[in-house]
């Protein structure tokens, strides 16, 4: 019998909290948005370490294959010119 009158007392009290909380996340709802959309942009955008690190990259691909060719022909050259031609 206790047990039924101490439930009872707390109904009110749970429906009152119940009814604050919906109101609270209805105010909040599109700040709770707002904020897991700005956490996704977040993930998914390019940080200054990633866009460093593609440039370096791509610097290190175009110094390597211009000296290839500049090897290359340097090494053309120097056969086609003969010192003892002279």
């Amino acid at each position: 019998m206790g047990r039924k009158d101490a439930s009872a007392s707390r109904i009110p009290v749970e429906q009152y909290r119940k009814q604050i909380g919906k109101q609270d996340y209805k105010k909040n709802r599109p700040v709770l948005r707002a904020t897991r959309l700005k956490a996704e942009a977040k993930k998914t955008a390019l940080g200054i370490k990633e866009v460093a690190l593609i440039l370096v990259a791509i610097l290190i691909f175009l110094l390597a294959f211009y000296a290839f060719f500049y090897l290359n022909l340097s090494s053309e050259v120097d056969i086609d010119l003969d010192p003892n031609e002279n």
